[in-house]
């Protein structure tokens, strides 16, 4: 059976993307971090992790298996803290900030399963796009995607937000499937403004090497929605959050086209000032949050 440092090092060197940082953030050598991947290789039975000289990727099965584990630890670190505070009732005013679109559909839902818990809670909740800083906000947890944590707050990575290049079926059908990024410059592409070089899109190749490529075509607009909109109705090529476009590929209405070369996966974090001394009822929301992220397709 699999020690719970076995499994805390494996998930280190999933989020780190490396070894080394794995054996940074655990404060254990190089060699104990190397030694705990190979035992729980060995007792999975599975490559987990894809290494080389400068790297280290996640395999398929590695990928499947974080997602299950980091939710396991996740909800070991709520049960955790909930027994440490089940001597009080959790008590005060919890202020989330989070994402127009991301925070209904995850972030406003769960925190409401978060006051079913705790009855004595209350908490008010500010969705905007652009970043306000928590210090002057007043916000308990900030949550944001791909958002550089700003040296004077404190940042806890909840999940991992994939992207995809898509479009839709009958687009597809009419202009064909790219093969590789390089072909994007000869179909129409639905660019999102308001984005540093909103016209380059870049991409991993299965190798691991960064690929740019230059798109154009005849929509675009500032706001996600109305590019992933713009995508459904058969305008071109877009680039989109997976969750966004979830309940269309399910439903067939669009594909995912460039599998093979999806772009670098955005992190998601929930921030908080430096020097506010948190509450627990802040702790614990940001541990609610971590350990159901960690199982959403995101």
């Amino acid at each position: 059976m699999q020690s719970l440092r076995e499994l805390e090092t494996f998930v280190a060197i999933a989020e780190e993307g490396s070894l080394t940082g794995a054996a940074r953030r655990l404060g254990r050598s190089l060699q104990a971090v190397s030694r705990g991947l190979q035992t729980l290789e060995g007792q999975m039975g599975a490559t987990l992790v894809l290494r080389t000289t400068r790297t280290s990727r996640l395999s398929p099965a590695g990928e499947r298996f974080y997602g299950r584990v980091k939710a396991i630890l996740a909800d070991l670190d709520i049960a955790q803290a909930e027994l440490a505070e089940d001597a009080r009732r959790l008590t005060g005013r919890l202020r989330v900030n989070a994402p127009t679109l991301f925070g209904p559909r995850f972030v406003v839902p769960l925190v409401c399963e978060f006051l079913q818990r705790h009855p004595d809670l209350s908490a008010s909740a500010t969705l905007e796009d652009e970043f306000s800083d928590p210090a002057t906000s007043g916000a308990d947890v900030t949550v944001r995607i791909g958002a550089t944590p700003d040296s004077r707050l404190i940042a806890r990575k909840l999940a991992d937000v994939r992207r995809v290049a898509f479009a839709s079926a009958s687009y597809l059908a009419a202009q064909g499937y790219p093969q590789a990024p390089d072909e994007l410059v000869s179909h129409a592409c639905v660019v999102r403004t308001g984005v540093p070089n909103p016209n380059r899109w870049d991409f991993a190749a299965p190798s691991g090497e960064a690929v740019s490529v230059n798109v154009a075509g005849r929509f675009e607009s500032d706001q996600v929605a109305a590019v992933n909109a713009a995508v459904s109705a058969g305008l071109g090529i877009g680039l989109a959050a997976f969750w966004q476009i979830r309940e269309a590929l399910d439903a067939g209405r669009v594909c995912i086209v460039l599998p093979d070369y999806e772009p670098a996966p955005l992190p998601l974090f929930a921030m908080w000032p430096r020097t506010r001394k948190m509450p627990a009822r802040t702790r614990l929301l940001i541990d609610f949050l971590a350990a159901r992220l960690a199982g959403e397709k995101l």
